[in-house]
């Protein structure tokens, strides 16, 4: 029998959700606030239209996976009350937005005993996962060094509603670069300490930084820097990560981590990787690599296999313990 899905809010994101939660299970419910949106998305995948969290989980028989879509601020009460309903939990990123709702949430996760995940797409880029592969076969030796650039585009119309509010958005690294926070933790390990300069320039309506500079300290003895920016004139321009190590320099760049831009590595030719998805296309502006699909084909297999490698409740809340360290710096 095929997995039942629920959807807890139905923006844009939720529609990437909802077009793979039909190729391996159904969408028994969605839910949202806003009639008008919970009722489109409902109509579109013939499931059951709710307003409210409550109501859904207090009318249903438990869904085996719920996916949490709404906005930043609120993962964790969502997540928490589905957990507690009985249902696995798909939650978007950020997990949170600060370390004590994380904790709570793996804590529901393990009395209800249920599986907590959060969507962390760009593990799924092919030259993300070659640099990963070589990293963890020790083909690179020692890591010296890394840098990573984000460098997007959000302009003043991009923040109506809960973005750019501190309470449901969080803070830049929340929203648009946790998923980069997310792979200087998988691919180089923790971090030991961190030094950060922040400003808004462009942006007098949001609640935080547009801009920031960070220098960490890896405990693995590496050093490497983040520069961050949603100021980038007109368009996206990069997302980048460069490792520097003793038997080779990788460069994972492109506009949204896309492209192999430079790969020596002592013994290894230049490789043909497979061609990875579009970014995400939200009409005036783009957001990172569209993997929804290797998200959910991943979730399947990890709901029945706890050995399969898949972004869990625990690497999540490192990024938002790893961001916090960047904020409280």
């Amino acid at each position: 029998m095929k997995p039942s899905f629920a959807i807890i809010g139905c923006g844009r994101i939720a529609k990437r959700h909802a077009e793979q939660v039909i190729k391996h299970g159904f969408l028994a419910a969605v839910c949202d606030i806003i009639p008008e949106k919970a009722n489109e998305m409902a109509a579109l995948y013939n499931a059951k239209a709710y307003y409210s969290v409550e109501d859904m989980l207090a009318a249903s028989t438990q869904f085996d996976v719920i996916s949490i879509c709404t906005p930043n601020g609120l993962h964790a009460a969502h997540s928490i009350k589905a957990l507690e309903a009985g249902s696995n939990v798909l939650c978007e990123k950020p997990l949170c937005i600060n370390v004590e709702d994380g904790k709570k949430m793996i804590a529901a996760a393990a009395k209800a005993g249920r599986k907590l995940f959060v969507v962390k797409q760009n593990r799924y880029n092919p030259p993300v996962a070659f640099l990963k592969a070589l990293i963890s076969s020790g083909k690179l030796g020692k890591i010296y060094s890394f840098q990573v650039n984000c460098f997007w585009n959000r302009p003043a119309e991009y923040y109506t509603g809960w973005k750019g509010t501190k309470d449901l958005d969080g803070g830049t690294l929340f929203t648009q670069f946790s998923h980069f926070i997310d792979l200087l933790y998988w691919l180089l390990g923790d971090v030991a300490a961190v030094k950060t300069l922040t400003q808004n320039f462009a942006h007098p309506s949001i609640a935080f930084e547009d801009t920031g500079a960070v220098l960490f300290e890896m405990a693995s003895g590496a050093i490497g820097s983040l520069n961050y920016t949603v100021n980038s004139f007109n368009k996206n321009m990069e997302g980048s990560i460069t490792v520097f190590a003793e038997h080779g320099t990788v460069k994972v760049g492109g506009q949204y981590l896309n492209e192999l831009e430079y790969c020596s590595v002592a013994g290894i030719d230049h490789p043909e990787l497979p061609q990875g998805n579009p970014a995400n296309g939200y009409g005036f502006y783009q957001g990172s690599m569209s993997n929804h699909d290797k998200v959910y084909e991943n979730l399947i297999i990890a709901l029945k296999d706890d050995a399969h490698e898949f972004a869990s409740a625990g690497d999540g809340l490192k990024t938002v313990e790893i961001i916090e360290k960047i904020y409280n710096s």
